[in-house]
């Protein structure tokens, strides 16, 4: 067989076969995107009973703030033993472990004490952190690197949908058919069903993990001297505060100020992360095809300012649910930030990339949450918080999304245009 023929033949030798080694991968990527879809409803359900929680669990609004922001302490943590844990041992036990931590979490949390409440949560971070790192790192091996913007885009379309899910089916489930705490017990329950499929489904590894456990935390050395992960990490993180903080815990008593009613500003909020579903899959498409980030990211951030304005200190220019579904189209840009760090770094890190960026990401959130509603509660003289009291604090989100907007400058493009551009000839004198 000469050897033109063999060139011939050989593509469709191999596509196959790599087609077969990424499709248990691809499989596997689905079923986390389940559980990230579960564990976002968890996280953003809290939204829709802070009567119910502050009753049962006799705080302020302070308190319940930071009941609520534990959550983010261990989700920050854990994200670094995700990230190395996936890059040590694969994906299969680290993520089957963290999906039973959130089942465990939600049904202590609906066990109506403060304690349990307390421990969920806390139990609830640390799981959820392998839900985004470890599809992410499923999708690193189903997907080729051109694709692989547009599926994490997709990854978070899932858990956004989950968001949108615990704030507008939820409210209606725990004001109707079900207490508040029974919907914790049977959330956890579904996500421990979620676990054991993960365990038969996902591909384990084969070559045995070399070196103490230690050393499993060895590729953060590499991606935490880079300062472009830093700056991924804080402008995603900055991005992320305003729907994570702002909307998903803060954003019903804001439009109930306005005079909303309860049902209406479940749904009005809801739109957030119902944003997300859309933006964050459409920046990823569009930064694949330009083979661009930085532009793509820049425009999110303005479309973030500019409606985030509008909702906030012009109440009624925007149409209502329009204001809030553009914001999260727009924030589904901080999503490119997170195919970035992967990019600037060697890909014998990619986990560990992806959990040293939900530390950085997360770390912003865990400080933010009780500090803004400590703001919060001083701005509004100890009287529940009105317009003015809001339009005060939420200063704090213009000032993170401008700041975003200017470290993203200097941001290095990681695209695949810029990647193909030959270098400059030099002149010959």
């Amino acid at each position: 067989m000469s050897s033109q023929v063999l060139e011939a033949k050989l593509p469709t030798m191999v596509k196959p076969a790599a087609a077969a080694i990424r499709r248990p991968y691809i499989w596997a990527w689905l079923l986390v995107c389940l559980f990230y879809f579960m564990q976002y409803a968890l996280r953003s359900a809290p939204g829709v009973m802070m009567p119910e929680l502050t009753s049962a669990f006799g705080l302020t609004a302070l308190g319940v703030s930071s009941l609520l922001g534990l959550y983010f302490y261990t989700y920050s943590v854990f994200g670094l033993v995700a990230g190395a844990s996936l890059d040590r041992y694969g994906a299969k036990l680290p993520i089957t472990i963290g999906v039973f931590c959130v089942a465990v979490g939600s049904v202590l949390f609906g066990l109506g004490s403060i304690g349990s409440a307390e421990s969920g949560r806390l139990l609830q971070g640390a799981g959820s952190a392998f839900a985004f790192n470890g599809a992410v790192f499923l999708a690193s091996h189903g997907f080729s690197d051109r694709w692989l913007a547009t599926a994490v885009g997709f990854t978070q379309l899932f858990g956004m949908l989950g968001g949108f899910a615990g704030q507008f089916v939820v409210d209606p489930l725990v004001h109707g058919p079900m207490t508040w705490q029974s919907f914790w017990i049977y959330g956890g329950m579904l996500v421990a069903v979620v676990a054991v499929c993960v365990l038969v489904v996902t591909p384990g590894r084969t070559e045995k993990a070399q070196g103490s456990i230690w050393a499993m935390f060895a590729p953060y050395k590499v991606v935490l001297k880079n300062p472009q992960s830093y700056l991924c990490g804080l402008v995603g993180g900055l991005m992320f505060m305003p729907t994570n903080i702002g909307d998903m815990i803060w954003g019903v008593p804001f439009l109930q100020s306005l005079g909303v009613e309860h049902a209406e500003a479940i749904a009005r909020s809801s739109m957030v992360p119902l944003g997300w579903v859309i933006g964050a899959p459409l920046c990823g498409y569009v930064a694949d095809r330009l083979g661009r980030r930085k532009p793509v990211v820049l425009t999110g951030i303005v479309v973030m300012l500019l409606t985030f304005i509008g909702i906030v200190y012009m109440p009624g220019l925007l149409p209502p649910y329009i204001g809030g579904l553009v914001f999260g189209i727009g924030s589904g840009a901080a999503m490119i930030t997170y195919t970035m760090i992967k990019e600037v770094n060697p890909d014998n890190v990619k986990g560990s990339a992806t959990g040293a960026m939900n530390f950085l990401v997360f770390s912003l959130s865990a400080l933010l949450a009780p500090a803004f509603g400590l703001l919060l509660v001083r701005f509004a003289g100890g009287q529940p918080p009105n317009l003015g009291t809001f339009q005060s604090t939420d200063l704090v989100w213009v000032g993170a999304i401008v700041l975003a907007f200017i470290l993203t400058l200097f941001l290095r493009e990681t695209g695949s245009a810029e990647q193909s551009v030959p270098p400059a000839r030099p002149s010959r004198t």
